[in-house]
């Protein structure tokens, strides 16, 4: 079989995902109800220049749309690593179909004003961002490791799919039967996801004996951990300085369909279904470019071909130019946007992915929503050509000054639990004593001197480790009565927080802890000891503190 092949039965194959029944039953319900989606935020963009056609106030349609989950998504994040998130998916899309539904009603009845467009657009947005990092927490769930890359391609496969048929439905209706029915499907959109979500079994968990972790300490922890995940960071870095520039597309889109020559309305949604084609054609393709390019060149390859797009669309004055331009974005979109997911997906492990893809989130959209205020206003005081060269300038700019924020550089870690550390003592039990803390975890080494340089490069990339895991204090010390001897502390906020962290150790931490361990001297292993703070209001008896 030749790289790229797509066939169904390999392992890491583009269809090899569909082999899985609850990943190819949720993929349909989502391709579907994102066909909705789709069909709403035409029929919004199109309604707005009907309602007003300034610049500055179409675009904040699509600020309303992404600004929520920017707002939002680390709490949604929070609250789908801490609840059940089939449970979680069910209530947050029964709400939206109420929203949805209201939205459709007001816009049939033509009550509909822009600040009131606006509001509801926010309100649907919001709901998304509750969705957004527990569906994508959940993708992992549905495949085995070898074929979630390219579950993460189909997955942006199906929205572009829909974002082909949404968009050119969505303008067919607004022509013929009237613009509230691209609203009225999507409320209808709705209630199919939730009968698969209803249907669909997820693999029973063993329940934790741990108390649950409280949510702002939990949302603190996300924090932690991205600020000490490298890969982590690199991929925030690079989707804030694509998704900034990126969004004039998608902010003047409307804009520049009303200004071509055709017919206004379905014009727009055939610009927007372009885009759609071509990222299900860039969606085929990444298959045969992943065995010649790594992750980080094929992401810049895509911000290359987006760049391009939006100054061919600038300059556009015939709707097939724009047209040609639309099916250029779509796949440079595609190409970047499932870079940075598979990037971000392979750089998190399982215990605080909804929240690290939450904090991915936010930087796609509060870029997406600071972009588009940005090039709005740009446009309004210069032109729409203008606006959108400048933002494909700065793509190619942008690129350049953060070209060392490398992709995929966690593709080739092992981030499942190792469960290697041993169960810690307790006197009296560890359930008497979750709440106390915080709780200091010593190590103590017995080094060479001629290894203290190597000990050292060693031990402070562990540091990061105990960071992304739990501490919040780290330090390492050397004895001044013998030089050989050596402790690394790290503190936790409390026992459970610290019984949380031999949860959270994976693989790859074991062999950061191992290359540390290699420079130890003695016959007997390194010696670890836990300590907890006194109790509140009291003195602890010295048998407490082990």
């Amino acid at each position: 079989m030749s790289a790229g092949t797509l066939t169904v039965e390999g392992a890491g194959s583009a269809w090899s995902p569909f082999s899985q029944r609850a990943f190819t039953l949720l993929w349909t319900a989502t391709l579907i109800s994102n066909t909705g989606t789709w069909m709403n935020d035409v029929g919004a963009g199109w309604l707005m220049t009907t309602l007003n056609p300034s610049p500055a106030v179409v675009s904040l349609v699509q600020a309303a749309t992404t600004l929520p989950i920017f707002l939002f998504a680390l709490f949604a994040g929070t609250l789908a690593d801490r609840l059940d998130k089939r449970s979680l998916l069910i209530a947050v899309n029964v709400l939206m179909c109420a929203v949805a539904a209201m939205l459709a009603w007001l816009v049939a009845r033509g009550a509909m004003t822009p600040a009131l467009l606006i509001t509801f657009t926010f309100m649907l947005g919001t709901g998304a961002a509750f969705i957004a990092p527990a569906w994508q927490a959940v993708v992992p769930e549905l495949v085995p490791r070898e074929q979630l890359s390219p579950a993460i391609a189909l997955n942006s496969l199906g929205i572009n799919i829909s974002r082909a048929i949404g968009p050119a439905l969505a303008g067919v209706l607004i022509t013929t039967a009237g613009l509230a029915w691209p609203f009225i499907l999507n409320a209808a959109s709705y209630v199919l996801i939730v009968l698969v979500l209803w249907n669909w079994r997820p693999p029973k968990k063993d329940a934790s004996a741990l108390p649950p972790e409280p949510l702002l300490h939990a949302i603190i922890t996300g924090l932690r951990h991205a600020a000490h995940n490298q890969p982590f960071k690199a991929t925030l870095v690079r989707a804030l300085s694509f998704f900034l520039f990126a969004s004039a597309y998608w902010a003047l889109l409307p804009l520049i369909a009303r200004q071509l020559p055709g017919e206004g309305a379905r014009l727009y949604g055939l610009l927007v279904a372009a885009a759609g084609i071509g990222a299900v054609a860039g969606a085929l393709l990444l298959p045969r470019l992943k065995p010649r390019l790594d992750t980080h060149r094929i992401a810049a390859l895509g911000v290359f071909t987006t760049a391009l797009s939006m100054a061919l669309l600038g300059l556009a004055n015939l709707p097939l130019w724009a047209m040609a331009a639309s099916l250029l974005a779509g796949l440079g979109w595609i190409t970047v946007l499932t870079s940075l997911h598979v990037s971000a997906q392979t750089a998190l492990p399982g215990w605080v992915r909804a929240r690290g893809l939450s904090i991915f989130l936010m930087v796609f959209f509060g870029s997406m929503s600071l972009g588009s205020v940005l090039w709005g206003q740009l446009a309004q005081h210069t032109s729409i050509a203008t606006a959108m060269i400048v933002a494909g300038c700065g793509a190619v700019i942008a690129l350049a000054l953060t070209w060392r924020a490398k992709l995929g550089q966690a593709e080739g870690l092992d981030l499942a639990p190792s469960a290697h550390w041993p169960q810690p003592i307790i006197h009296g039990g560890s359930q008497e004593h979750f709440d106390r803390g915080p709780v200091m975890v010593s190590i103590t080494y017995r080094i060479d001197s001629a290894n203290i340089d190597a000990f050292l490069t060693a031990i402070r990339e562990l540091a990061s480790e105990r960071y992304r895991d739990g501490a919040f204090q780290w330090g390492v010390f050397q004895q001044s009565e013998d030089p050989t001897l050596w402790i690394e502390s790290f503190q936790v906020s409390s026992w459970a927080e610290h019984l949380r962290q031999h949860d959270r150790v994976t693989e790859n931490d074991r062999r950061l802890q191992a290359q540390v361990k290699q420079y130890h001297q003695g016959e007997l292993p390194p010696k670890i000891e836990h300590w907890l703070a006194p109790v509140r209001g009291g003195q602890s008896s010295p048998g407490e503190l082990l």
